[in-house]
């Protein structure tokens, strides 16, 4: 992805569970300063953070800019553009806690879900719809939390006409792969990507010649690694039960965006969808 498409402080801040040590240091200063960063040159900003120079300069030339003053630049012109990464939130009144968390939360929000928006770009999207579409089973998968929203996609993609095979349990899945083919999709949904059965389960569908999309954050994981094609997430947050609920908005998002781009893709499917909504609602008024 060109970083013409994605703000500097985005971009950082999605890579940063990929960065090491040194450069997560380097990181969080400049997502936690951005706007004084003006004022330090490489040497400062080093020695600042107790790391070389050639550290701070090889950390600007990875996302794609010359040296440190083309990284400086680029962040004043995105603050300069719209005051960061995510609107500015109205004064609050001195003592409000309740409208401080409320607008804090609401802005982290916007910000994983913008970020995840640019994660995922329309070619990658496309893709995954059309082997989506194309499949004749969509295999469907997670455990835990990422369990719930499996379960979720599974029922709109069966709203949508398509075959789909939906199981929480793994071994019920695994006795399911027996029956996979190469026309058909899974959709492994895993956080963090680490899970052996998932990675086991993968590999299985894939011997069957089916095609494993991976839905986990965007991190190096073995989930991610081994698929034929991935969906990310980003959502960060210093305080892990925000962070687990940045997690969810962004990946309720996506999984929105991608059940409106299989409704506009086949005018059948969406055909379908309309007759079986309308089923429900007699089946519930009845």
């Amino acid at each position: 992805m060109k970083i013409a498409t994605m703000s500097p402080l985005v971009k950082i801040r999605s890579e940063r569970d990929q960065m090491s040590a040194i450069e997560r240091r380097i990181a969080d200063f400049i997502l936690e300063n951005a706007h004084l960063l003006r004022d330090y040159s490489s040497q400062q900003l080093a020695s600042a953070l107790g790391v070389s120079q050639s550290s701070v300069v090889k950390f600007s030339q990875k996302f794609g800019f010359r040296g440190y003053p083309d990284l400086k630049y680029s962040i004043g012109q995105a603050l300069a553009r719209n005051g960061g990464d995510v609107p500015a939130a109205p004064e609050q009144e001195a003592g409000d806690d309740y409208a401080r968390l409320e607008e804090a939360l609401r802005r982290s929000k916007a910000a994983a879900e913008e970020e995840t928006r640019l994660l995922n770009p329309r070619e990658r999207m496309e893709e995954i719809v059309r082997l989506v579409d194309g499949a004749a089973r969509v295999f469907v998968f997670g455990l835990g939390d990422d369990g719930l929203f499996a379960r979720e996609f599974a029922m709109r993609l069966s709203l949508l006409g398509v075959l789909t095979v939906h199981h929480a349990d793994p071994i019920l899945m695994m006795a399911n792969l027996s029956a996979a083919r190469a026309c058909d999709v899974m959709l492994l949904f895993s956080e963090f990507g680490q899970l052996p059965q998932l990675s086991q389960i993968s590999r299985q569908f894939q011997a069957c010649e089916g095609k494993v999309v991976s839905i986990t954050r965007h991190t190096s994981n073995p989930l991610r690694a081994h698929a034929d094609a991935s969906l990310v997430v980003s959502a960060h947050d210093p305080q892990p039960h925000i962070e687990a609920l940045l997690y969810r908005s962004a990946l309720q998002y996506l999984l929105d965006f991608l059940f409106v781009l299989l409704c506009q893709a086949n005018p059948e499917r969406h055909r379908q969808l309309g007759i079986n909504l309308e089923r429900i609602r007699h089946l519930l008024e009845t």
